[in-house]
């Protein structure tokens, strides 16, 4: 039988335990980097109207597809099919939106732009990557040919739906030239948040913050290294959209396809083959040109113009597909260098000037026939050497490449995939800042005669 002191001694002893576990610091995973999803709890992203956290156990798009957390469509015909990507990445997602007026998309149910993405992996590698939209997609646009690579590495990763989107992205509201301003102003709400973000998560800010982006993304990444250099340690640039108030840019070229390529398509005209050349798509490029007249011309002409010059169709939106030469306020017809100087204003208003703060790579490809090399990225290089900035630039031509490595299959002895190259050129960005292991010089980088071109690129 026990006595009344040994009862009492086991009373005292239970009370001095639990308030020894009382006074004990938190748990395991409310410490920074103390398990799976520690501190999620933490996340309050500054400015966001709406926020919606997840723990993931896989953060890649193997994971995020099938738990809803991505959309395949959203990425879809960015990459080449077949290619492989690394899985198993646990870790934090962050869902959610800053205040906007515009409801385009419908992404998680919410009808309400300015979505964002933020991915916190578990084995946190002390990098942040920010990246926006390419074209007019959403935030999950990058997910699988940067995300999923980026994540797999250690970094944290975000991407923002650019405050717009879709095919009628110029119509929320704002004058000539603003759906695009705002691109650049919510790229830089989005990077400043997401520091902030994974310092709640790891209680220290990023040691080292990136961008990346494809296209109109790779245009953000030129903008904010012009414009925000403080915010970043370098970029990489693939194919990035050059807008000049004095040309070139979208509107002085994609006219000219208009025009001419259905005659061209249709007899083989010299002539009309002669303005497509120079206009500046290049030669050797004909076997592309049947497919973006399709897809691509005539709808990125007709809605870019409706964003900087509205007024040249009049209350029509967004012009007439496809109408012929002649037709009265018709795109094919359109002349930009005759119209009006407010329109050159909307767009020096989101100009890009070459004056990078930090270093930037660049990766396009010579058969591009959206954002043709030669009205493009050889335009921006020189614009950077202009700026006197040319020591903080590389540019790689990838002979072979074009606008989307979704048509590779469609022509496997003329085209190459362009994401190992733009891959690699992040890691000789990094290395580059980090190491202090310059990149090659400019070069245009030899399509391989053999070797895992869907996986692989030597620059």
């Amino acid at each position: 039988m026990t006595s009344p002191r040994a009862v009492l001694a086991t009373l005292t002893a239970l009370a001095a335990t639990a308030a020894l576990v009382a006074a004990a610091p938190a748990a395991t995973a409310d410490k920074p980097g103390g398990g799976h999803c520690a501190r999620q709890g933490k996340i309050a992203i500054p400015g966001a109207e709406k926020q919606k956290v997840s723990c993931l156990d896989d953060l890649t798009t193997a994971g995020t597809v099938p738990s809803g957390h991505s959309r395949a469509a959203d990425f879809a015909g960015l990459h080449t099919p077949g290619t492989v990507n690394p899985t198993g990445v646990p870790g934090i997602q962050i869902d959610g939106y800053f205040p906007d007026t515009s409801t385009t998309n419908t992404n998680n149910g919410w009808n309400h732009d300015s979505q964002f993405v933020i991915r916190i992996p578990d084995d946190w590698n002390g990098g942040l990557v920010i990246t926006g939209a390419p074209g007019n997609r959403t935030q999950y646009a990058n997910d699988f040919i940067w995300s999923d690579w980026v994540l797999a590495q250690g970094y944290a990763f975000a991407s923002t739906d650019k405050g717009n989107m879709g095919l009628r992205f110029y119509d929320d509201g704002s004058e000539p030239g603003g759906s695009v301003r705002e691109w650049n102003s919510r790229v830089t709400e989005l990077t400043l948040a997401a520091k902030r973000v994974v310092k709640q998560v790891r209680a220290k800010a990023p040691q080292r913050t990136w961008m990346a982006g494809i296209s109109n993304g790779g245009y953000l990444v030129r903008w904010q290294l012009e414009n925000r250099p403080d915010l970043y340690d370098g970029g990489l640039d693939w194919e990035g959209t050059l807008l000049r108030a004095d040309g070139p840019n979208l509107l002085t070229y994609l006219p000219t396809a208009l025009r001419h390529y259905p005659a061209y398509a249709a007899t083989g005209s010299p002539a009309a083959h002669a303005a497509m050349i120079a206009a500046g798509f290049a030669p050797g490029s004909e076997f592309l040109w049947p497919f973006h007249h399709t897809v691509y011309w005539d709808l990125t002409q007709r809605i870019y113009r409706e964003e900087f010059d509205p007024s040249f169709d009049g209350a029509t939106d967004a012009g007439t597909p496809y109408c012929a030469s002649g037709t009265p306020q018709c795109d094919a017809d359109y002349d930009y260098a005759s119209r009006p100087a407010a329109v050159k204003e909307a767009m020096r208003s989101v100009e890009l000037t070459g004056d990078i703060g930090k270093p930037l790579i660049t990766v396009h490809g010579d058969l591009d026939t959206l954002l043709p090399i030669g009205t493009d990225s050889d335009v921006y290089e020189q614009l950077v050497d202009d700026a006197g900035r040319g020591v903080d630039h590389r540019y790689y031509r990838v002979e072979d490449g074009t606008h989307t490595d979704a048509l590779v299959p469609a022509f496997p002895d003329r085209l190459r995939p362009l994401l190992p190259c733009a891959r690699a050129g992040f890691d000789a960005l990094t290395a580059w800042v980090e190491d202090g292991k310059a990149p090659p010089a400019d070069a245009t980088v030899p399509r391989p005669t053999s070797g895992d071109l869907l996986h692989t690129c030597a620059l």
